[in-house]
């Protein structure tokens, strides 16, 4: 299994943390804590869009994780794993909390063309860099009518650069249905960028 090269040596030093807090010593944990804070805040905050309540979606993660410590093997990288718990605890939150639903069936046929180039990841030429900023918000837009499944998919793919491996390992998904997904998220993406563009 591969995150991203960088993560090679932090995952190592994460293991050894992991083994310290296994073995009683609570403070070790807090290292990992600020190691991860940011970043697990950023994936509540995906999910729930309010910093304040992505705060204690992420304090949770955190606590769950501590709690489930002794259950971590090593079988993926901790970072991954504490992503994984982060994002079902985002879940449950979301659950809870909405009751709106999505108007958009992202599996009708008008979305299942031919794959291309992921648009959240297409360089812009310099001619279109006054556009980034409205090209930018319908993004988001687009990205907030998806199903959470396929807003998490894409997400974890296309901002966090995760392997498509990894992004089945942290949603607990065959690797088809990932590819899937993010399939059927960026041509939604794109249905939307299209309509940017001809409204133009």
């Amino acid at each position: 299994m591969k995150l991203l090269h960088a993560d090679d040596q932090a995952s190592s030093a994460d293991a050894a943390i992991v083994k310290r807090v296994q073995a009683g010593d609570v403070q070790a944990y807090n290292i990992l804590v600020l190691r991860y804070q940011h970043k697990i805040c950023e994936v509540a905050n995906k999910f729930v869009q309010n910093p304040a309540d992505a705060g204690d979606v992420a304090q949770e993660a955190f606590i769950k994780a501590y709690k489930a410590i002794n259950s971590f093997r090593g079988d993926s990288s901790f970072y991954t794993w504490l992503y994984r718990i982060a994002v079902n605890t985002a879940k449950t939150y979301l659950e809870s909390n909405s009751r709106h639903r999505y108007a958009v069936d992202v599996d009708a046929p008008e979305f299942e063309t031919q794959d291309t180039q992921g648009v959240l990841t297409s360089q812009e030429s310099p001619d279109k860099l006054l556009e980034s900023a409205e090209v930018g918000r319908a993004i988001e837009a687009a990205l907030q009518e998806l199903p959470p499944e396929l807003r998490q998919a894409v997400s974890l793919r296309e901002i966090d650069g995760l392997s498509y491996e990894d992004i089945a390992l942290i949603m607990k998904t065959p690797l088809g249905t990932v590819r899937s997904r993010i399939f059927r998220a960026r041509q939604f993406i794109e249905e939307r960028l299209a309509q940017l563009a001809g409204g133009k």
